[in-house]
């Protein structure tokens, strides 16, 4: 019996998910299910996978995430999942056991470890791991903000506990941001001072003991306005390195993450831990370690030998394309929650 992965995160755009790039990685040797919760996602079309099915946003709870992956299990009998959002992964952390009971495979961190990496809990990770955290701030309201505008040199960050992050260059830009995120995400809002520096990123795979199995790590040349990789360069940077292993083995995390981080002269300073692959993956699979396989194998408790060996110096180039495809491609997957590319 084939080993049928599904895989979320279809979008393609400026702002990509790394459902696509997964599936590069992936579709040599796998047969791949698509999971959207959009039709109007690029992946559906390009012919990269050519199933996709349509969930239900991650708001309706797990009943709903459930019955979806019993009618997909049913109808493709899927062996693993590997879910690639921010706004689902914790529905998929917090019931794996109760997925895994539906006989899909899923490789992921403990619910824990989940809130660990939250950016109000990383100064204390920090410390524990002997990184760097800029100074962060924790407020709720706009007096909490006036009050640490005091202390802080702008620019700032100003971000979301979990998601989404903005530079503010003075005062009423901060209040802009602490709006915009708190309407989006609630509360509390981090106030972060601005580090200068490299910008150095490293994904990898550790397995359920808290070994890294596999790592790259790269220097970001440009990005886009929100701050999504342009182009970069893989890099060599053994204190990095160090400190993902540190990392995986403190806390025993499993699965995909990413360290964003700062280098400023010989100090790493530690700015976000994302619980999944990063939309850049695929650069990884390019210099010659395949994350999203080594996931694969460890679902199917296949041994998987630590790889760190790739080339420096190998540059990154993302790119907009398009894509032309028929109309009903668009309403059949709106109509019946489901689209099988047959070319």
């Amino acid at each position: 019996m084939s080993f049928k992965i599904a895989i979320s995160g279809l979008n393609a755009t400026d702002n990509p998910a790394p459902g696509i790039p997964i599936a590069k990685s992936l579709k040599d040797n796998y047969e791949l299910v698509g999971l959207s919760y959009d039709p109007n996602e690029p992946g559906n079309y390009l012919g990269i996978i050519k199933k996709t099915y349509l969930m239900p946003y991650p708001s309706l709870g797990i009943d709903e995430l459930k019955a979806r992956l019993i009618e997909i299990k049913e109808d493709e009998n899927i062996s693993a999942i590997i879910p690639n959002l921010d706004a689902e992964l914790p529905l998929y952390i917090k019931y794996q056991d109760e997925i895994e009971a539906l006989g899909i495979k899923l490789y992921l961190p403990s619910l824990k470890n989940f809130e660990l990496r939250n950016k109000n809990k990383l100064d204390k990770l920090s410390k524990e791991l002997n990184i760097i955290y800029p100074k962060t701030y924790e407020v709720s309201s706009v007096e909490d903000l006036k009050r640490v505008a005091k202390d802080v040199e702008y620019p700032i960050m100003v971000k979301g506990n979990y998601y989404k992050a903005y530079k503010a260059y003075n005062f009423d830009s901060a209040v802009e941001y602490f709006y915009k995120i708190s309407n989006e995400w609630g509360f509390p809002i981090l106030i972060q001072e601005v580090v200068s520096g490299q910008e150095l990123n490293l994904v990898g795979v550790s397995d359920e003991n808290g070994e890294l199995k596999g790592a790259v790590a790269i220097k970001k040349l440009t990005t886009t306005d929100i701050g999504k990789i342009w182009t970069g360069i893989t890099i060599k940077n053994e204190q990095l390195i160090k400190i993902a292993k540190d990392f995986t083995a403190h806390t025993k995390w499993k699965g995909p993450f990413e360290l964003e981080c700062i280098v400023n002269n010989d100090d790493i300073y530690l700015i976000e831990i994302n619980p999944r692959f990063p939309a850049w993956v695929y650069f990884a699979t390019g210099v010659g370690i395949n994350l999203p396989e080594i996931v694969v194998k460890l679902m199917k408790n296949e041994v998987v030998e630590k790889n760190f060996d790739y080339p420096c110096g190998k540059m990154y180039v993302r790119f907009t394309d398009e894509v032309i495809t028929d109309f009903t491609d668009f309403t059949k997957l709106m109509s019946s929650k489901k689209l099988i590319k047959d070319n």
